[in-house]
């Protein structure tokens, strides 16, 4: 893995960093601590014998409680490297732990989603409503519930691992799907639409057409755009292309086992499984549910399908 990549990987720096202030904290807990008191213990012996010494010549030394104090309290005190990394570590690793195996933050960089999600949404992803998966390596090591048709997912995209991408489950393994003049069939049974007023792309000053679509039983609003053309324009040679057909009306893809079909909703503005292919099920992140936060619309701020 290349340094680059490292940096770029928020969970292996925090998992180091949990790692690193916890060997330290137990070090200080279980070896150095004893140590710094083994020592005050032998200094304040010291202390004591050199005051009974004194007393017992007799020459008369006051008692000095404060200064007896001040020096246990100067020889226990925690190395700053120590103090900090030891203070450090449950807030990291609380926050490791939350972020890995219950939610984890995310912001919409794409327009890809829109109108469901759009630019600058801060969302919460559940990790754990699809299965427990170890961090960093990202295996399911216990199963809860399988990706269904219409969830909004977070997964890693399959070009390039590092990347996280958003879209919307269309088709789950086994699936047949059909994409004809920008409507959606799923094993030869025709998605519903209801149209709504067009929708207004406030950054480009443009409109498209928007439609309800009910993905079976999942209702979720979809954007349309009529100057892009309903073919799939240079898909990439993605593996296991050969369970898809292109055409100019559209294509038709069977999902394998073990992976899941992807789209956005804004269909004529999303780079998906049309174009790069199937998402395995170990590229899975978790399940994209709530917009925390919008700085320029709090409005945003709710769940959604």
């Amino acid at each position: 893995m290349s340094l680059q990549a490292i940096l770029g990987n928020f969970a292996l720096i925090l998992f180091i960093l949990t790692i690193g202030t916890g060997i330290i904290w137990f070090l200080d807990v279980f070896h150095f601590a004893k140590q710094r008191r083994a020592k005050a213990d032998a200094v304040l012996a010291e202390f004591d014998m050199r005051h009974a010494k004194l007393t017992a010549d007799g020459i008369k030394v006051d008692a000095d409680v404060s200064g007896r104090s001040r020096l246990e309290a100067d020889i226990l005190r925690q190395p700053t490297w120590i103090e900090y990394s030891g203070s450090f570590f449950p807030v990291i690793a609380l926050v490791f732990f939350l972020r890995s195996f219950l939610y984890e933050p995310f912001k919409i960089p794409s327009s890809s989603m829109v109108p469901t999600l759009v630019i600058g949404d801060l969302i919460l992803v559940n990790k754990f409503t699809y299965g427990i998966r170890l961090p960093i390596i990202n295996k399911k090591i216990v199963n809860i519930n399988d990706p269904a048709r219409g969830d909004v997912m977070v997964f890693k995209y399959p070009k390039d691992p590092s990347l996280d991408y958003i879209k919307r489950v269309v088709g789950v393994p086994g699936d047949k799907i059909v994409y004809k003049n920008k409507r959606l069939s799923v094993n030869g049974k025709e998605i519903s639409y209801e149209v709504l007023p067009d929708y207004l792309d406030e950054e480009h000053l443009s409109y498209s057409k928007q439609f309800v679509e009910n993905l079976t039983g999942v209702r979720h609003r979809i954007l349309n755009d009529d100057r892009a053309p309903s073919y799939v324009q240079n898909p990439d040679p993605f593996p296991k292309r050969e369970l898809c057909t292109y055409n100019l009306e559209g294509f038709a893809c069977t999902v394998p086992t073990g992976h899941y079909f992807m789209m956005g909703d804004n269909r004529d503005n999303s780079l998906d499984s049309r174009y790069w292919g199937f998402v395995p099920d170990e590229n899975i992140v978790g399940k994209a549910f709530f917009v925390w936060m919008n700085l320029g619309n709090v409005r945003r701020i709710g769940g959604f399908q």
